[in-house]
């Protein structure tokens, strides 16, 4: 069932919502709580639930048991009176319509528009308004997709894979956008697979899985399950690094297969043997740091251990 009983106070809530699909459980008991203002990346391996949730938020799906509510509303109510805006990365666009004219229309069925010129420039479209939808490349489309998010001047933005088909200055433009308009107090929840925006952009994470909430904090504070360092270098195979005293896991870089990131519990005794062992005279661009987000999300997504790491869950 889905109700209106979340205080005010509360942008998003989702109280003991359960969903199945025959034997799956998509959402099993999730709980989560999002306060106005606030700017959360939704994290998950494929299958955490994160769709799902999406769906009930915007009233696209109701939950078999437990509550949804989008300030204080019910999410249908919410969607239809523009209290929020979604942009879903497989949203339906009108290939033989130009961008203005296909904004125009979906701007005249709002119950509170914002100005059309405010749309615009706010999702920096400027550029594309004349030309036909069918014509656009995957990031183009993104970014008209954001402008369809904006038109009922929403107070809780929901974006699925929002910068997904975008190259990386497209991404950064993206996020320069957005950045302007959640200033405006605006509450921003989107879903990822890039954790190098989770982390930059978010001041909250939620990783889900098995449709659950796993850990919720920011970035740092859910990174800080992963001891060790990570090593980071040119001029060997992840192999040969995994073979290093010291290392637990050495694999190629997710953002440049050239380059081996290592995880270690010893990076002194890695280090030790990699310098005086015959990669010496091969490695080179070596650098040690802190594990990040994307370490903690795979360590707190494995399957392995049926519970998140203690400390990781408010």
């Amino acid at each position: 069932m889905t109700t209106t009983t979340a205080p005010a106070t509360t942008a998003i809530s989702l109280r003991g919502v359960r969903r199945s699909y025959g034997a799956v459980h998509a959402l099993d008991g999730l709980d989560l709580e999002i306060r106005p203002g606030e700017i959360v990346a939704l994290l998950g391996p494929n299958g955490a639930g994160k769709s799902t949730a999406m769906e009930m938020m915007v009233g696209l799906a109701t939950p078999d048991a437990g509550e949804v509510s989008i300030l204080g509303t019910d999410p249908a109510t919410a969607t239809r009176t523009g209290l929020i805006g979604t942009m879903l990365q497989a949203g339906a666009l009108l290939p033989d319509q130009s961008v203005r004219s296909m904004l125009r229309m979906l701007h005249a069925l709002q119950a509170h528009p914002m100005p059309l010129p405010e749309v615009i420039v706010q999702a920096d479209i400027a550029d594309l308004v004349r030309r036909k939808m069918g014509a656009l490349s995957g990031g183009q489309a993104q970014r008209v997709r954001f402008a369809i998010a904006l038109l009922g001047d929403p107070q809780v933005l929901l974006l699925d894979e929002p910068t997904v088909g975008m190259d990386v200055g497209a991404r950064r433009a993206f996020w320069d956008q957005m950045r302007s308009v959640a200033s405006t107090g605006r509450t921003v929840v989107f879903a990822t697979h890039h954790l190098e925006e989770a982390e930059r952009e978010a001041a909250r994470v939620v990783v889900m899985d098995r449709g659950r909430v796993v850990a919720d904090g920011t970035g740092t504070e859910i990174s800080a399950v992963v001891a060790g360092r990570v090593l980071t270098l040119r001029g060997a195979d992840a192999a040969q690094i995994a073979e290093l005293p010291g290392v637990e896991s050495a694999e190629a870089d997710t953002s440049d297969p050239h380059r081996v990131r290592a995880v270690c519990t010893d990076s002194d005794a890695a280090l030790a043997a990699l310098f005086t062992g015959p990669l010496a005279a091969d490695v080179h661009e070596v650098l040690v740091s802190a594990p990040g987000l994307e370490e903690a999300f795979l360590r707190i997504t494995e399957h392995d251990e049926q519970t998140a790491p203690e400390g990781t869950h408010r």
